[in-house]
C-alpha cells in the first residue's frame, strides 16, 4: 500500500492580488487529506472518499485505463476526479498506463466545508502519487495562486509570490508572542475559491499599487510583535482590498460592535476569518452563531 498525505493551508495576506504577484503570507495548517492506495483486480479505479467524521462522502468507480467514469455517487465531483487524473497521465505517461487496478481511499482530517484545501490536498496527493509536478497539475486542472500547494508539501509558514507565473516560496518563522490572542473563526459557509478569483479578475484598475502595499504589509505581520501595531496591519490590510475591489469587510458587514481586528483568510464572503481577541472571544461569535473558533496555536502546524 502507498501513502500520501498533505497539510491544508490558510492565507493571511495577500488574498487576490497573490495572483499578480503579491507576497503573501500563508500557514500550513493541523488539519489536511491522507491519500492510500491499493492494487485491486481488473483494470478499474474504485474510488473512495471519506469525511472527518468516518462516514463515505463519496465514491465512484472508474476505468483504469481510459478513465471513463463507470459509475458514482456525485457525477460533478467524478467528473473532477477524472480531469485531474487525466491531467495527471498527461504530465506522466506511466501514470495509470496499462490494466492495473487500484482501490483508493481519499480521508479528509477537517470538515469539508471549512475550506482549508480539500482540493488542494487531494490534488497535492494525486501529484505525489502520478509522480508529477503538483503546481503544474493545479495549473493544468484548475487555476490559482499555488500557494495553498506550497502550504501542502511545507511545515511551517511561508512567504508565497510568482514570478512570471513561477511559484516562489520561502518557509518562515512566524510565531507572535501575542499568539494566545489570535482566533480563526468559521463563518458557517464555504467560498467557492474559483468564483472568488473570476470575481479579482473582473476588476479593472492599476493593480501595480495594491501589489506592493500588500507585499510591504505581508513583511511587516511577518516581524510583528506587537499585537496593537499587527491590528492595524490586518486593519489597513482589510480596507485596501475593500476599496480596490469594491467588497464590503467582513466586520462591518457582521460584527460592527466586535472590539477586536477582524480580516477576511482567502475569497471573502465565506471559510475562515481571522480575530484578535482574548478570554471571552469564543463567547462572542458562539453568541452570534458562529460555533467554530480555533485558537491559532491549534489551528497551526
Amino acid at each position: 500500500m502507498q501513502e500520501f498525505y498533505s497539510n491544508g493551508k490558510l492565507l493571511l495576506s495577500g488574498e487576490y492580488v497573490i495572483l499578480d504577484g503579491a507576497v503573501g503570507l500563508a500557514i500550513p495548517t493541523s488539519f489536511g487529506q491522507s491519500l492510500q492506495v491499493e492494487m485491486a483486480e481488473g483494470p478499474k479505479i474504485l474510488w473512495k472518499s471519506i469525511s472527518v467524521d468516518d462516514q463515505v462522502w463519496f465514491d465512484a468507480e472508474l476505468d483504469a485505463y481510459s478513465l471513463e467514469i463507470n459509475q458514482s455517487s456525485d457525477l460533478e465531483t467524478a467528473r473532477t476526479l477524472q480531469k485531474i487524473l487525466r491531467q495527471a497521465t498527461k504530465l506522466n505517461h506511466d501514470f495509470l498506463y496499462g490494466t492495473q487496478g487500484y482501490s483508493v481511499v481519499s480521508r479528509l482530517g477537517f470538515d469539508r466545508s471549512w475550506g482549508l484545501g480539500s482540493s488542494s490536498t487531494l490534488i497535492n496527493n494525486i501529484a505525489q502519487w502520478a509522480n508529477v509536478n503538483p503546481f503544474q497539475l493545479l495549473r493544468n486542472a484548475f487555476s490559482g495562486s499555488g500557494y495553498d500547494i506550497a502550504c501542502a508539501q511545507c511545515d511551517s509558514p511561508i512567504l508565497y509570490h510568482l514570478n512570471a507565473g513561477e511559484p516562489i516560496f520561502e518557509t518562515i518563522t512566524f510565531d507572535p508572542n501575542f499568539r494566545d490572542q489570535l482566533f480563526f473563526v468559521h463563518l458557517n459557509k464555504k467560498q467557492n475559491s474559483r468564483e472568488g478569483i473570476a470575481q479579482y479578475r473582473n476588476q479593472q484598475f492599476d493593480k501595480s499599487i495594491l501589489i506592493d502595499n500588500i507585499s510591504e504589509i505581508t513583511r511587516e505581520i511577518q516581524v510583528c510583535s506587537n499585537l496593537s501595531e499587527f491590528e492595524v496591519l490586518l486593519d489597513t490590510h482589510e480596507r485596501l482590498i475593500a476599496e480596490n475591489l469594491n467588497l464590503v469587510p467582513v466586520k462591518s458587514e457582521l460584527f460592527s460592535d466586535y472590539p477586536g481586528s477582524i480580516k477576511s483568510l482567502g475569497a471573502w464572503g465565506g471559510d475562515f476569518i481571522l480575530a484578535t481577541g482574548d478570554s471571552k472571544t469564543s463567547h462572542y461569535f458562539t453568541e452570534k452563531g458562529y460555533n467554530t473558533v480555533i485558537p491559532f496555536s491549534k489551528m497551526i502546524l
